[in-house]
């Protein structure tokens, strides 16, 4: 019997990869062998120390298998209550139940343009209204309010950034195409990753810093939902997936990102207290450009169109029509690359800016204003 799934929109960009992406099946194993003296025993059978030791490393895989199994089902049953299906017009996504007054964060490409929304929540199955807060594009966040706050919302816990590690096993939590409450499990593959997202698909384009990378399955829908640890807690918030340029553009498995838990609490909570976003501790130089190219067609570095006022690169002399070339130690060939280059640092930070004017290059410094 075919299964029919929900036909409605789901919503997540893709973050498209340059390059081709290869996967690689790393099997291995290995094998030790035992060693003992005989012992006797009744009735003349004997059994060596090897079939005792290879016993207790069975029983010993069985316990930790089991007590891993517990560990998935116990962070399940604390966090899939929090997590909730979100319904923006024709499409669909997920959400965090962020605190017991009905406030809930999700992706700002989630909610799009939309002022209400149809939240499902695990307390209840009927559908429940919600109100747009505030929306942040330029960190792909936003806050909904419920207008009825069901008894007993369990409201998430976050987790620490900075204690999130490479290998550590992770649960994503959402709505994969529809399909609400869904969890799928990987490990953190990265973290500290700049993303650039796509406008495509409703994506709001903003590059993004310091995201966890993730080899969970991340699908259409489950962005705005939960990545979780083992002790129950949100460590991030699933946002990207890769896409692979060299096949069509098709899914990339297993290369998904998630904006961290830190990045998400400080936006949440300036929404919630003040409505806005009053303080992003993003860095901004100042100005509008576009990508030039080098005799050979190929990109070779931002041209600017204008400087902002009081901005960081206008108080350090630069023009319209200068070439940025460099930023601090990172080339910069396009739009794109400049952009990632400032998110990595902060407001008030200061670096060395090189850039070509009249033919001839020049180096100075700046101190990066806020967004």
């Amino acid at each position: 019997m075919d299964a029919s799934l929900p036909r409605r929109r789901t919503r997540r960009p893709l973050l498209s990869l340059s390059a081709g992406i290869c996967a690689i099946a790393l099997i291995g194993g290995c094998s030790g062998a035992g060693f003992g003296a005989s012992h006797s025993g009744i009735g003349g059978f004997g059994t060596t120390g090897s079939e005792m030791s290879d016993a207790a490393a069975q029983a010993a895989a069985r316990r930790s298998v089991n007590d891993l199994q517990t560990d998935y089902e116990t962070v399940i049953k604390n966090v899939l209550p929090s997590v909730v299906q979100i319904e923006a017009g024709d499409s669909l996504g997920s959400g965090i139940v962020y605190d017991g007054r009905g406030d809930i964060v999700t992706n700002a490409h989630v909610i799009g343009h939309h002022k209400t929304f149809s939240v499902t929540v695990a307390t209840g199955e009927q559908p429940l209204r919600a109100k747009l807060v505030s929306s942040y594009p330029q960190q792909d966040l936003a806050v909904i309010k419920l207008e009825k706050v069901p008894k007993g919302l369990k409201a998430a816990v976050f987790g620490d950034t900075s204690k999130v590690a490479v290998g550590q096993i992770v649960l994503a939590m959402g709505s994969p195409l529809g399909l609400s409450s869904s969890v799928t499990q990987g490990i953190v593959s990265a973290v500290g990753r700049t993303v650039s997202e796509s406008q495509a698909g409703g994506g709001t384009g903003a590059t993004i810093a310091n995201m966890v990378q993730t080899s969970a399955a991340i699908n259409p829908g489950n962005s705005g939902g939960a990545l979780v640890n083992l002790n129950s807690e949100v460590i991030g918030i699933p946002t990207l997936a890769a896409t692979d340029s060299q096949m069509g553009n098709s899914a990339a498995p297993g290369i998904g990102f998630a904006i961290p838990a830190s990045m998400v609490k400080t936006v949440a909570d300036q929404i919630i207290k003040y409505g806005k976003v009053t303080d992003s501790g993003r860095a901004a130089l100042g100005i509008t450009g576009r990508t030039v190219l080098d005799h050979n067609l190929r990109p070779a570095g931002v041209a600017v169109v204008s400087t902002k006022k009081g901005g960081a690169a206008a108080d350090a002399g630069i023009k319209a029509g200068d070439i940025i070339t460099r930023l601090g130690r990172t080339p910069v060939t396009t739009i794109a690359s400049l952009t990632e280059a400032i998110a990595t640092n902060k407001p008030g930070q200061k670096t060395k800016l090189t850039y070509v004017r009249d033919g001839a290059k020049k180096t100075v410094e700046i101190t990066f204003g806020e967004m």
